[in-house]
């Protein structure tokens, strides 16, 4: 028998072995049922009331009253506050503590937010000054009411945008918390499934039956294929029915950067599976009882959680800082937090293939390292097998 045919026969046994159960099919139908939940949510959502916190300096402060009741017509509440010092009150602008800063006085009234601004919130000042200046003008002798109107109809908020706006941030971020979020439970849920694996073949003597015919190698690379084409069908069936349900509900622009997360998604399923799930079929193969596998794998395990927890927040606060930029490169962290990035657009193509290119290199060097484990180790029973000894040659 040939490498590859044995290969792929271990690989279509592991396939069609686990679609065929019941907590596949169950598993795959509740992920889709709370990612509906979800869309749905998130489109009912839209209806409600927003609130923004707004700073006010100088004599700009005589209008925090009036500009939280006009507010109120447009259905937005708006939380005042006053500020000292116009270089702390623009830092808060750009960390998100205050939405807008409003300073001057009328009618040369200025707004400064972060990105585009809040349009509801800009039409309501726009109406709180044009009243402010009709009553100073009013009350000025020798004004007619159409000489009002004429001076009125050029007074508008002067908006600085302190950063560069992207229309679409907003979805790719939630497009990029999605993929990081199927990613991190596809590579925790599968490679624990291929650790589960090799322990209950190790403990029935399976494996000894299978080593008659097949080499270790073949076992664990067929064992790592078939598995893998499970989850990535999981994956796909879950993200195609995901992207239609966002499409129907006009929560995503499905055409724009459904397509691209999706393929994202799936290089870097298979790049982290396969970088994963030989650490957790060599480590599974220590042990020969189900009892011994979470001590070996809870190093793996914890591997993820980290970049999945790290990722989510580090995208959410600052997806192009030092931190996560210098994560996203490291093969154990890129899987979860690259595709997040690169949903966000935060990512430069050289970034994507360095990425890339040290998760192929450390694919390859863990493949031969947990090929040399997993054949030293999974026909030893009994005590738990040390990994200085299953390293020897």
């Amino acid at each position: 028998m040939t490498s590859a045919r044995a290969v792929s026969l271990v690989a279509k046994r592991e396939f069609v072995t686990k679609v065929r159960t019941r907590s596949f099919l169950i598993g795959t139908a509740v992920i889709i049922a709370v990612l509906a939940g979800y869309v749905v949510l998130q489109s009912v959502l839209f209806d409600d009331q927003q609130r923004s916190v707004v700073g006010f300096s100088g004599q700009a402060t005589q209008l925090a009253d009036p500009l939280q009741e006009k507010a109120r017509a447009f259905g937005i509440d708006v939380e005042t506050r006053d500020v000292t010092t116009m270089s702390g009150a623009e830092q808060q602008v750009r960390d998100g503590s205050l939405d807008a800063l409003v300073t001057g006085a009328p009618p040369e009234l200025k707004m400064i937010v972060k990105g585009s601004g809040d349009e509801v919130l800009t039409t309501a000042l726009n109406d709180v000054l044009r009243q402010q200046v009709l009553v100073a003008q009013l009350a000025e002798t020798g004004k007619t009411p159409q000489q009002v109107a004429e001076s009125l109809a050029d007074v508008n908020v002067a908006v600085t945008a302190l950063e560069p706006v992207d229309p679409q941030r907003g979805q790719r971020l939630a497009i990029g918390l999605i993929v990081a979020a199927l990613l991190y439970y596809s590579l925790l849920v599968y490679g624990t499934m291929v650790a589960q694996g090799v322990v209950e073949e190790k403990s029935s003597r399976v494996v000894e039956i299978l080593l008659a015919t097949v080499r270790p190698w073949q076992l664990l690379l067929g064992k790592v294929i078939g598995l893998g084409a499970v989850g990535l069908l999981q994956l796909l069936v879950i993200s195609t029915v995901g992207l239609g349900l966002s499409s129907a509900f006009d929560v995503i622009d499905v055409g724009a950067l459904g397509g691209t997360a999706l393929l994202t998604g799936v290089l870097w399923y298979l790049l982290g599976f396969f970088l994963y799930a030989t650490v957790f079929a060599a480590a599974a193969s220590l042990v020969s009882r189900q009892e011994e596998l979470q001590s070996v794998l809870t190093p793996i395990s914890m591997t993820i959680i980290v970049a999945f927890v790290a990722g989510i927040n580090l995208m959410i606060g600052s997806p192009s800082g030092t931190t996560v930029t210098v994560l996203s490169l490291l093969p154990p962290f890129a899987p979860i937090l690259m595709p997040g990035r690169m949903a966000l657009g935060v990512a430069p193509a050289w970034q994507v293939l360095l990425a890339v290119a040290l998760a192929l290199a450390a694919i390859a060097a863990i493949t031969w390292l947990g090929g040399k484990v997993y054949a030293n180790a999974v026909l030893r029973t009994g005590a738990r097998v040390k990994l200085r000894e299953a390293l020897k040659i």
